[in-house]
């Protein structure tokens, strides 16, 4: 049983492991690796930015160094293949010394492992997280392991990801599980402190090996300063959020597959396992299995090493408890057939899931995933628009977006550099809000123009996502100082208009009301074939050409019929057509095929718009139960409340959102900001229900927060008017006056 099973487990990470390069990280951890196989030196300032420039940067560099050789051996081809090898070689190590129900779990634990093995350096903690536990817990069973491989495994694992802390993190929880042996009994007491003792060298070497990289101790101060920032990068990293336990969130994640299912399994069964492992008095294995299991419920990211403890330390009790309950069956064609049935159902699982692999349904369909199935680049990359660049040398510094950032300066490199990418510690808050409200802003506006002079900015490249779908690309299409002279179905290139530049305009004038897209109608493949199409279609839908759109999303639908992208591209562009009864029926498709907080948001603005406040706030109260930081949607529902008449609760709404934000987002300032929304929101509420005392305290908060806009000085007016105060009124209107009078020259 554990043979069938532990093949089962390999080929399916193999399928799932196998799939185009499409991590946003992987860009600038490779042109951070040739940079140091070309200088010959390992860099501890930016080298890759024209926006933080010869700032103090710490950062280990042999994963980039390992895929930057890579490249040059076999391409993207062969990083996708070496994703592959660390899917299947994270799953072998754990069932190295593994059992039929290890191996079970370790079919479940697949895509959780899969997600964090793309090409990019914590690919490598998974694999010697991996590593490092069979070997200690076999050491806890036995008494008998290589422990000599630690320092050795440890040596390279320092220099390719912070994730070596974790591996000094395992070394405790061994301690730690040894010392809690002493409790159950003289025999286990003497068994532990042996085995401990003969640990202590290969535990001490291994953490002392961890000074041999390139910055000695400063590494442990970056590694600090990268778990300072994890709180911010909860604001705007997924893979940094948390899960909301619920029983909403589980029966949305079973139904549309993914890593939310498997998570959301494994963590019913390390519940299980700990509860086990309590009864069998193996109390280091249940502490290990709860905190395992608390980990991905706060951050997402530790799904995979979550999925190692489970099959590695839950296996084993899982083990135990089927073996007593196999002695409690005395039928031995019972117990056979339930063996035959468990296989036959994880057998049937394995090939549900890696047909929807191979068939890319798993990456097209309800979870939308950037990746494709086999070796290569993700169709996500705007390939096509950094040729042009490259191609017709265009002047002066590139804006990217945050998403695109790690690609541009790894194929615009080293010649260029990138405006942001990941490298969040590096450009730190500061300077991803400057981003973010650049893309809030209108092209023309005073701060585009600021930024271009800073930086000398010549060009703006706008790819899926931030770029396209968030960055205003009509906007910019329509601006008088940005020129379009690139756009294809997942990229946009515009030139800033100066006297260097009309020429190029002048030689690629391109019109973004007729530009055909997609740009090539030749595909290799359906999968090549159906990203065109749906990407075309978010695209046609940002510009505004509603019916391209329409007809870009139907081609798609006809490739893949299951796809929730292209349902919602149908229903934005039925939403600009005034078309709402069919953008309806599209988004609860859409909703119907992946119940996220994503669908039913798109479905509360739907129902806002068309002024039916009760569904809209039916319909956010949905999105709200998924999320496990739900602190911006609850300002929506605030705002949904005030437009029901229902200043109540609204208040509620706006207090659960403070309460819940993070503290970067409650200090937060400016006219877009969440701590304005929400005073403006109380401040509102409060004049609803009649208190205008109240309302022009919290009024006064938002002035403070956003002083040199006009709005909030004449929403202030009006409740000061409201509550008698004539002069003040007179004051706040008056400032309102001279800040639209000044905007205005």
């Amino acid at each position: 049983m554990f043979w069938i099973l532990a093949a089962l487990a390999l080929i399916y990470a193999f399928l799932a492991g196998l799939r185009t390069v499409a991590d946003l990280d992987t860009g600038w951890q490779m042109a951070t690796g040739r940079w140091v196989v070309q200088h010959h030196q390992v860099p501890s300032k930016d080298v890759l930015s024209f926006t933080a420039q010869g700032e103090h940067w710490i950062y280990p560099v042999g994963a980039g160094v390992i895929f930057y050789l890579a490249f040059l051996t076999g391409g993207y081809a062969l990083l996708s293949w070496l994703t592959a090898a660390a899917c299947v070689g994270t799953v072998a190590l754990l069932l190295r010394r593994g059992t039929a129900a290890s191996a079970a779990m370790a079919i479940l634990a697949v895509p959780l492992i899969a997600e964090r093995t793309p090409p990019r350096a914590d690919m490598f903690t998974v694999v010697l997280f991996a590593a490092f536990l069979s070997i200690l817990w076999e050491n806890y069973e036995t008494g008998r392991a290589p422990l000599w491989l630690l320092p050795l495994l440890m040596i390279f694992w320092v220099d390719v990801h912070f994730g070596f802390a974790s591996g000094l993190g395992l070394m405790v929880a061994y301690a730690g599980t040894e010392l809690l042996e002493t409790i159950c009994g003289a025999e286990r007491r003497r068994a532990a402190m042996q085995r401990l003792r003969s640990a202590i060298p290969w535990l001490g070497a291994t953490a002392v090996v961890t000074l041999l990289n390139p910055w000695g101790w400063n590494l442990y101060r970056a590694l600090l300063l990268q778990q300072r920032a994890t709180s911010e990068q909860q604001t705007w990293i997924a893979e940094w959020q948390g899960v909301r336990l619920n029983w909403q969130t589980a029966a949305a994640a079973w139904s549309t597959g993914g890593i939310r299912s498997a998570l959301f399994s494994l963590l019913i069964v390390a519940v299980i396992a700990g509860v086990i492992a309590l009864l069998r008095r193996q109390f280091g294995a249940a502490i290990l299995l709860f905190a395992a299991a608390y980990a991905p419920v706060q951050h997402i990211r530790m799904v995979a090493v979550f999925a190692c403890v489970v099959v590695v330390i839950g296996g084993k009790n899982l083990s135990a408890g089927l073996e007593r309950l196999g002695e409690a069956i005395r039928s031995p064609r019972l117990r056979a057939a339930l063996v035959g049935v468990a296989v036959m159902l994880l057998a049937m699982l394995t090939y549900s899931r890696s047909a929807d692999l191979i068939t890319n349904r798993h990456y097209f369909g309800p979870n939308a995933d950037l990746a494709s199935f086999g070796p290569g680049l993700s169709w996500w990359f705007p390939r096509r628009a950094v040729e042009f660049i490259q191609r017709e040398n265009l002047p002066g510094e590139i804006f990217n977006t945050y998403d695109e950032g790690g690609f541009v300066t790894w194929t615009l490199g080293p010649q260029r550099r990138d405006y942001i990418d990941g490298r969040d510690t590096l450009f730190g808050l500061q300077r991803v809000l400057r981003h973010r409200e650049l893309l809030q802003s209108p092209p023309d506006s005073a701060l585009w123009d600021e930024e271009a002079r800073r930086y000398n900015i010549n060009t703006v490249l706008f790819s899926r996502g931030d770029g396209i779908e968030h960055g205003h690309l009509r906007d910019f299409c329509n601006s008088s100082s940005w020129r379009p002279v690139y756009v294809d179905e997942v990229s946009a290139v515009f030139v800033r208009r100066a006297p260097q530049t009309e020429a190029l305009i002048q030689r690629f004038p391109v019109d973004c009301a007729t530009t055909p897209l997609p740009a090539e109608t030749e595909f290799g493949n359906r999968a090549e074939e159906f990203a065109a199409w749906v990407n075309a279609a978010v695209v046609l839908q940002a510009l505004g050409r509603n019916l391209d759109a329409l007809d870009a999303s139907e081609k798609a639908l006809a490739i893949f019929p299951g796809s929730t992208s292209a349902h919602l591209a149908r229903a934005g562009a039925l939403t600009a057509m005034n078309r709402p009864q069919e953008a309806e029926k599209e988004l609860l498709t859409a909703i119907a095929l992946s119940p996220s907080e994503y669908t039913w948001s798109n479905l509360a603005n739907l129902y806002r718009r068309e002024g039916r406040p009760s569904d809209a706030i039916a319909a956010m109260r949905k999105a709200i139960s998924l999320q496990a930081d739900p602190h911006a949607s609850l300002v929506q529902l605030g705002y949904y409340s005030l437009a029901a008449g229902h200043p109540d609760d609204a208040l509620r709404a706006f207090n659960e959102a403070e309460q819940s934000a993070p503290v970067e987002e409650r200090k937060s300032t400016g006219g877009d900001s969440f701590a304005y929304k929400v005073a403006a929101g109380q401040a509102e509420a409060w004049n609803k229900i009649g208190d205008a005392k109240r309302a022009a305290q919290f009024q006064e908060q938002a002035v403070q927060l956003a002083p040199n806009s006009p709005q909030p000085w004449l929403n202030l007016a009006e409740i000061y008017e409201s509550a008698g105060r004539s002069a003040d009124a007179d004051r706040a209107r008056a400032r309102a006056a001279s800040l639209t009078q000044a905007q205005s020259q």
